[in-house]
């Protein structure tokens, strides 16, 4: 019986036998890392001819270049190709083989070693002779990371009728080998990261590992292990999402099949999620909730336990207490009616409980749904709705300081025990009423909980909010002689309602951060801003009210209420125009003491250097592998950062992501063709010292002398 990994070769050209030649190439570019040509299958031209061309790639030992998702440092490769003469057409489309995986530094590559060819298909138009002309761009790492680029030149004459492979096409058959092919598979992945592949054929014969390459990267841990598990045609393999990863779409990449005998073949998936993206949650919840506290499971369970000992708290509440007091005082003073009566008497201020709260949760979870249709992904991962939070439980912390205060109106002053059962139910619904604005910290997380996942668990926590604060009516309604023992209302209600706003203000503060990873630095500003706005509007209202009860001054109340209204108008319009914009790059600047990274210029240091200050020199790039090693390892470490601060040691950093001109005509001064460099120049004019490619904490400390 054919393997797995076999029948999934079917239809791939063949492996090749011999060692591969060419059918036609262009002159080489060469360097020291590699030699890079342009070649073609075929020898010549025919009509209307389909070629396929290939940037070639002869890497020195040591060295390697990048797939189109480079990984965690790199930058990817690119071709143009433009033939020219009397048959014309371009392409710039390079089809992809599989890549290795080198991991260093705890940072993850996808890259090609050896010898490699990059395909693309060209498609000519008319028949003659005709010229080749390419120009191609890659990154070559080892210690170093060089960009290179090269124009290419390449002669093709004409053919009589469809021009033949040449006589040694074996460059791209041997290529076609280590092409993907579409999924025989289905494949879906859940919310906290499980990718599944079901099918025919896959089994712990079959298949001996397998591994997930992401398409494009900022999605998943690229470093962390993918545990394996092949069982009754079904396949899994447990990924770790990335907090601030984008997940509205599906996931797409290789997964990488071996077999046996060592066989590697890849298959392309793309991947529906089987729940909404809320596993992105955990970075926007507070320290007491988990990571895993969303996503599905006994993650739920703990949302669910958290909504009930929220609703619990309620009970505890000013404006809730009182409530629950005067139900058990009447079950007391019952005195001979029977247990039955009691609890039924509970039943029905439980069924108004919950049914209040499950309507509360079919409006919240009704709009979340509206908002996303419309676009608004309603979800943690929208920086928009963590600032909303963010500023909801904000108003939430103001309101149990007392800054303001919402009560229920008129409903407040209807007589909660009375009417029978039918006053039960209402007594229900008004303590849900008088509880939602005084809402625990407990009950704002399982809230988020709520609006982050499915529809039907969303409900299910509103539900466990109701019966959390239906229970300890339901616990005095059943045990007898319990209601005359209720502690009665006083001070001790006011400070434990003022001491639950400090555990939502910690929230705010992990929400900003939160924002401020997924929307740069600048955001922080807009958030910050919304706060003291929404502050602002929180003390007026308050005012307002304390107006109201002591003179009665409709004309003061309402300028108050508009003012307030304003404002929140105003924070809603500012946060949309700043979603609006293009996401700003999160600050990487490292600070000290006495000194900021300053971005490199031959001005800045001629500067430094003519006032006698000792100077670092940071050469990197944000594809430079070897350079974020070094900065995690080595310079971004707390003995480095307050050596350069004690001896007040000028870091100046030179960005070569977008290859800046200054940058590389100092590359080329020192004698160096790519990053990293690093360069110490000590104080007093002393002479400069070119430092390793590889740092290490001591090295650095024993060069500036520390």
């Amino acid at each position: 019986m054919l393997s797995l990994l076999a029948l999934l070769a079917v239809g791939i050209c063949g492996l090749g036998t011999s060692e591969p030649s060419f059918a036609a190439e262009s002159p080489a570019v060469a360097s020291a890392n590699d030699t890079a040509t342009l070649v073609t299958d075929r020898d010549a031209v025919g009509p209307d001819q389909k070629l396929r061309v290939g940037l070639r790639l002869q890497l020195k030992p040591g060295w390697h270049t990048y797939w189109v998702n480079p990984g965690d440092a790199g930058d990817t490769p690119t071709l143009d190709v433009t033939a020219q003469g009397n048959a014309t057409g371009k392409t710039s489309t390079i089809h992809w083989p599989m890549p290795v995986r080198l991991s260093e530094g705890g940072l993850m590559s996808y890259a090609y070693v050896g010898d490699v060819l990059l395909p693309a298909d060209l498609a000519l138009k008319g028949t003659g002779p005709t010229t080749l002309r390419a120009h191609a761009e890659w990154l070559v790492c080892a210690e170093v990371c060089i960009p290179e680029s090269g124009d290419f030149t390449l002669n093709l004459p004409a053919a009589e009728g469809a021009a033949p492979a040449g006589a040694q096409a074996g460059l791209f058959q041997a290529v076609d080998a280590k092409m993907p092919i579409p999924s025989p598979f289905k494949a879906k992945v859940s919310a906290d990261g499980l990718l599944t592949l079901e099918g025919k054929g896959l089994s712990s014969a079959a298949v001996s590992d397998a591994w997930f390459l992401p398409a494009e990267g900022g999605v998943i841990d690229q470093v962390a292990s993918q545990p394996f598990k092949v069982k009754d045609e079904r396949l899994s393999l447990q990924l770790k999402f990335l907090k601030t990863a984008h997940r509205d779409h599906p996931l797409q990449g290789l997964v990488v099949l071996k077999d046996e005998a060592g066989q590697e073949s890849p298959i392309e998936i793309s991947a529906d999620q089987t729940v909404a993206a809320a596993a992105t949650v955990p970075a926007a919840l507070p320290a007491h909730v988990s990571a895993d506290a969303i996503p599905t499971g006994a993650g739920w369970i703990r949302v669910l336990a958290f909504a009930f000992v929220g609703g619990l708290i309620l009970n505890l509440m000013p404006c809730v207490f009182p409530v629950l007091a005067m139900k058990a005082l009447s079950l007391a003073r019952m005195g001979g009616v029977g247990r039955s009566v009691h609890l039924q008497s509970a039943f029905f201020y439980t069924l108004g409980v919950t049914g209040a709260f499950a309507a509360l949760g079919i409006v919240m979870i009704g709009l979340r749904i509206a908002g996303s249709a419309a676009g608004w992904g309603f979800q943690f991962q929208s920086a928009g709705f963590v600032v909303g939070v963010c500023w909801l439980l904000f108003g939430m912390a103001l309101n149990l300081l007392g800054v303001f205060e919402i009560s229920a109106g008129r409903l407040a002053q209807l007589h909660p025990h009375g009417a029978g059962h039918a006053g039960d139910m209402l007594t229900g619904l008004l303590a849900v009423i008088v509880a939602t604005p005084c809402t625990a910290p407990f009950m704002g997380v399982a809230i988020a909980g709520a609006l982050g996942g499915p529809p039907l668990m969303g409900l299910l926590v509103f539900l466990s909010m109701g019966l959390g604060l239906a229970a300890p009516y339901v616990l005095v309604a059943s045990v007898p002689g319990l209601a005359s023992r209720m502690p009665k209302p006083g001070a001790w209600m006011g400070v434990l309602k003022q001491a639950l706003a400090f555990p939502l203000l910690a929230t705010c503060v992990w929400l900003l951060w939160v924002a401020t990873i997924e929307r740069g630095t600048n955001f922080v500003v807009v958030a910050g801003g919304g706060l003291v706005l929404l502050g602002f509007a929180a003390w007026i209202y308050g005012m307002g009210q304390h107006r109201a009860m002591r003179e009665g001054g409709r004309g003061t109340v309402l300028f108050c209420r508009v003012v307030a209204v304003l404002c929140m108008v105003v924070c809603g319009g500012v946060l949309a125009r700043s979603l609006a914009e293009p996401v700003s790059a999160a600050s990487t600047t490292m600070t000290s003491a006495d000194n900021l990274i300053q971005p490199f210029s031959d001005k800045a240091l001629a500067d430094l250097r003519a006032d006698g200050e000792p100077v670092f020199v940071d050469m990197t790039a944000s594809w430079c592998i070897t350079c974020m090693v070094n900065e995690r390892v080595a310079l971004d470490t707390a003995s480095v950062r307050q050596a350069f601060s004690e001896r007040h040691v000028a870091y100046l950093k030179g960005d070569w992501t977008n290859r800046d001109a200054g940058i590389s005509a100092y590359l080329k001064d020192h004698g160096r063709d790519g990053v990293p460099l690093y360069v110490y120049y000590p104080p007093k004019h002393g002479a400069e010292v070119v430092l390793p490619q590889i740092l290490t904490p001591g090295m650095v400390l024993d060069i500036i002398g520390h």
